[in-house]
């Protein structure tokens, strides 16, 4: 037997990453980033959500929309190893899956009637949600649970600020009633180039966040200086 079956979004994701690139990449790892799963209709209603607000955290199924694929990969190279190592598909929370589906768990902030505002997220704006599961602690931890390739969480590197990006920064922040300082922090010092490229002092990295711009270096190995945040341009 071989069946298909259709699913379909039941809301979308609004969400402070604009583009994949510097994406934390697994939740959690960046409890600034926020955003808002936006149901659609049925579920736009309060009782989809009823009871939801007992809940801390919760698991988003979601589609990795921008990077589905016609032909269905067995081996990967997971940036945890670097990039340049393959593995098994299934070994790997990689976004290249046989059916573009991932999961996550995020901090539930607030429920409404259709909207669920949400922290500590990993997922690009407009990402497609399939199915929204309670978080149940004696459940899903497990304690001696272990993973060999990923025992722990990536070692951070340092984040230093030019003068007149922090200032622009927190003017922004301000705007967007959102701690951008925070989040900038938290995302770039997981390091999001590519483990096997060795970036010049003189290259310009740069992410989109919210509606912004935001541009570094790295002025020595293993450290990042943020240049400027800046609007996007359309």
């Amino acid at each position: 037997m071989n069946p298909s079956y259709s699913v379909s979004p039941i809301g979308f994701v609004r969400s402070c990453f604009k583009e994949k690139f510097a994406i934390p990449r697994q939740p959690q790892l960046a409890p600034a980033a926020r955003g808002v799963l936006e149901l659609v209709a049925p579920f736009d209603q309060g009782e989809a959500v009823q009871g939801l607000e007992q809940v801390s955290h919760v698991w988003l199924l979601f589609l990795f929309h921008q990077a589905l694929e016609d032909k269905p990969r067995l081996k990967v190279r997971p940036p945890r190893l670097g990039g340049n190592q393959s593995v098994g598909v299934f070994a790997t929370r990689a976004t290249h899956r046989p059916n573009g589906m991932g999961q996550s768990v995020v901090k539930l902030e607030k429920v409404e009637a259709g909207r669920l505002w949400l922290s500590g997220i990993d997922l690009l704006d407009g990402t497609p949600v399939l199915d929204i599961k309670p978080y149940v602690p004696y459940a899903d931890v497990v304690a001696d649970a272990s993973n060999h390739m990923a025992a722990a969480a990536p070692a951070l590197i340092p984040v230093q600020w030019a003068d007149a990006a922090l200032v622009q920064a927190r003017e922004h922040a301000l705007r967007l009633d959102e701690p951008l300082v925070e989040l900038i922090d938290q995302c770039l010092a997981q390091d999001p180039r590519p483990a096997y490229q060795v970036p010049a002092p003189e290259r310009v990295y740069g992410a989109q966040f919210w509606d912004l711009d935001v541009r570094w270096h790295y002025p020595q190995a293993g450290l990042i200086r943020v240049l400027e945040v800046v609007l996007a341009s359309d």
